[in-house]
């Protein structure tokens, strides 16, 4: 009975941490967008864009809480509502994968066809939405979720993939004030979108190894 209460506690604060964290990806996208537009930077704009992609996924996984918590005892599910956040994950996955095509087709694009930057609005910005990351990551790694492979032995990967949305913002918010700053500095504006193209293949990456966890799961292939 403590490890079924301690489980549910886990779920119950991962819960509120992703509606947290969507509602300050909102706040994240849109001024990235604005700022992304009014500086004509490429690497910004297809953050905020990526951020968007977040808001969509991180929303499917609030909702995947909420519905696996009220359908924990349904007799309609033979074998408990693990499955609905692994399907979950598949699909954050895959919808990563897209917003990572989407990423680099545009950085590729302004690499061949660049325009002149407002570099030090940019670089702002871009610090903006970082700083906002690092909370988003600080509240998924509070110490709930420091024991959620430790006590269980199935992987939460609904929450796992909303982590990954989370840290590939990260990731493409440094990439951007790099490009940004030495952009800047240099004089360069291709390295704006050459950050662009890395990000986005660095996040193609992560998304396609996510998608074959979740599918040897969903298809209860045999690991070895």
């Amino acid at each position: 009975m403590h490890e079924k209460r301690l489980e549910y506690l886990i779920r119950l604060r991962k819960e509120k941490n992703i509606l947290i964290i969507v509602l300050l990806t909102i706040f994240a996208m849109i001024g990235e967008i604005v700022f992304g537009y009014l500086t004509q930077s490429m690497s910004l704009l297809a953050e905020g864009y990526h951020m968007g992609m977040h808001v969509v996924t991180l929303g499917l996984t609030y909702i995947v809480y909420v519905i696996s918590r009220k359908l924990k005892d349904s007799p309609l599910f033979e074998n408990g509502t693990d499955k609905i956040g692994v399907l979950a994950g598949y699909t954050s996955a895959l919808m990563l994968t897209f917003a990572g095509i989407h990423i680099f087709i545009e950085s590729a694009e302004r690499f061949l066809f660049p325009e002149q930057i407002k570099f030090t609005e940019a670089i702002y910005a871009a610090i903006f939405a970082l700083i906002i990351n690092f909370i988003c990551v600080a509240i998924m790694e509070g110490k709930f979720q420091r024991h959620k492979h430790k006590k269980y032995k199935n992987k939460d990967y609904n929450y796992l993939a909303a982590y990954l949305h989370i840290l590939s913002d990260v990731l493409i918010s440094i990439l951007t004030i790099f490009a940004l700053f030495f952009g800047k500095m240099f004089n360069c504006i291709h390295l704006d979108a050459l950050t662009g193209i890395i990000g986005a293949i660095l996040i193609i990456i992560w998304a396609f190894k996510l998608i074959k966890n979740t599918v040897k799961i969903l298809i209860d292939m045999k690991t070895t």
